[in-house]
């Protein structure tokens, strides 16, 4: 039996191995595909403290040799299911299952995405889902941004202090996000709406150089000229595999305090798959050296 399981080696889940192995508890890593997470399809992090310029497959790896050298073990299988039972939880994955006393599961959030043809091949290279992270590399330059809620407006209004223009995509005539972001985009010059339309088409030489919008109501298709798209259309967090551990909310989040822990004792959660007002690489790092503090202390209380 181990300490410590984590589910996910992204970066909240590899700070967590690092911050358990450093107190000295077994420790095993279960992911179900690479090291590294999201974060590995950013080509270049600049808000990360210490790291003024870092591509996110590099920083990825640092964190992955830490773990590894303090001691953590990473096997790559996919959990599947968590049950408790007494003071054990055990993990089920596709090829067998493990037992710890503790849990804490990091598995993160996939961006939701628009579907169309390239938009996987052109992430990095004009398409981006994280305003934030990659808006800098826009200034002075068109960007267009796709969504409705509060996420895409917030991606919109920051950007509009950075980008020549911002196309504001939405395939609705209002959006859902807050009217009082609204009202401000609406007072930016250099803020556009286009409204009743998605993008159906990416067009690109080795980076985006313009999309295709199309009008859900005429069917009428437009190409507008920009260097960036940014699509802020949802995420969808993986948490359904433990659902029966972890309350979620109605978008799948797992609902904890900013202690990481869930209604079941001895299961925690850390990063992009909890309910949480910012979702950035700092604070998915900050989440798992918490999670793992509160694992600790859990295990502590074990007769």
């Amino acid at each position: 039996m181990y300490d410590i399981i984590i589910i996910g080696a992204g970066p909240a889940g590899m700070t967590a191995a690092i911050y358990a192995r450093r107190a000295s508890k077994s420790v095993l890593v279960l992911e179900a595909k690479g090291y590294g997470g999201q974060i590995i399809n950013t080509p270049d992090i600049e808000n990360y403290p210490v790291e003024a310029h870092i591509s996110g497959f590099d920083f990825a790896t640092k964190v992955y040799e830490q773990a590894k050298a303090l001691g953590a073990e990473f096997v790559f299988e996919k959990a599947v299911d968590i049950k408790a039972e007494g003071d054990e939880r055990i993990v089920t994955t596709t090829k067998g299952s493990y037992s710890a006393k503790a849990v804490i599961i990091a598995t993160g959030s996939e961006n939701r995405k628009l579907g169309v043809d390239n938009e996987d091949e052109l992430v990095g290279r004009g398409v981006s889902y994280c305003a934030t992270c990659d808006g800098n590399f826009f200034r002075k330059k068109k960007v267009a941004v796709v969504g409705g809620g509060n996420t895409a407006l917030e991606d919109a209004l920051y950007l509009a202090d950075l980008a020549d223009t911002v196309y504001l995509i939405h395939r609705r005539d209002e959006f859902r996000g807050d009217d009082a972001t609204v009202s401000q985009l609406k007072q930016r010059e250099n803020v556009k709406f286009v409204y009743n339309s998605t993008v159906t088409k990416l067009n690109a030489e080795k980076r985006l150089k313009s999309i295709e919008v199309t009008d859900k109501n005429t069917g009428e298709t437009t190409t507008i000229e920009v260097n960036g798209l940014f699509v802020a259309v949802g995420r969808i967090p993986e948490n359904q595999n433990f659902a029966s551990v972890v309350e979620l909310d109605r978008s799948g989040y797992a609902v904890s305090g900013e202690n990481c822990r869930t209604k079941t004792a001895g299961v925690f959660v850390a990063g992009d798959n909890r309910i949480k007002d910012v979702r950035q690489l700092v604070t998915a790092t900050a989440d798992g050296a918490v999670s793992a503090t509160e694992a600790i202390k859990y295990i502590g209380t074990l007769s």
